[in-house]
């Protein structure tokens, strides 16, 4: 499901169906994402821990709603998600999901089974399926980017220019400062800079 993700999806649906998938959905979600969770989220100065924006916890409730629906489409009772049983994302997706579909019956292989990433690697190269994997775990959407692993887990390391996507290091910026002006109506940002936003 594409809420903005930098996400090669025609190659996604080529190793679905190269794994045995019957069906294949591609759904753009961005629209209902800005309108309905980013904009709201704004207008509620939603932070996480009051520090930042909500980004990835945002996209979770929209995606659950989407396989939702797929999953009825379909008329399938199983759901399945690949969430670990330590992070926050597993409860996300497990309540949206019981929430709009009571009836169905989920599957979370890597919690339920205990595999541990090592592991699946290891299947994957055996099996024949190709795996991109980094260093880092990142999550990105229209709204914001999340990365986590490798040196990020020590606080007392710098994180390193490769880790800076959207932004750079500060001593990469320029030194003079830069005015920027933010146009909003009814308390959602429609401009930058004069400039007006697509959606």
């Amino acid at each position: 499901m594409d809420v903005g993700q930098k996400e090669d999806f025609k190659a996604i649906e080529e190793k679905a169906y190269k794994l045995g998938a019957i069906r294949h959905y591609y759904l753009d979600a961005k629209e209902e994402f800005i309108n309905s969770y980013v904009s709201p989220a704004i207008k509620a100065n939603a932070l996480y821990e009051g520090a930042y924006p909500l980004s990835t916890a945002l996209a979770r409730p929209l995606i659950a709603k989407k396989v939702v629906e797929v999953a009825k489409k379909e008329g399938v009772v199983y759901v399945a998600h690949g969430c670990t049983g330590k992070g926050n994302d597993q409860v996300r997706f497990d309540l949206a999901i019981r929430t709009l579909y009571p009836e169905a019956k989920i599957i979370a292989a890597v919690r339920e089974w205990g595999l541990t990433r090592d592991w699946e690697l290891e299947y994957a190269m055996k099996a024949g399926i190709p795996v991109t994997y980094g260093i880092y775990s990142i999550d990105d959407n229209l709204w914001g980017r999340s990365i986590e692993g490798g040196v990020l887990e020590d606080p007392y390391i710098e994180p390193p220019d490769d880790v800076f996507i959207w932004t750079q290091s500060p001593e990469k910026a320029p030194d003079k400062p830069e005015y920027v002006t933010l146009e909003f109506k009814k308390g959602v940002p429609v401009a930058i800079n004069g400039e007006k936003s697509p959606c």
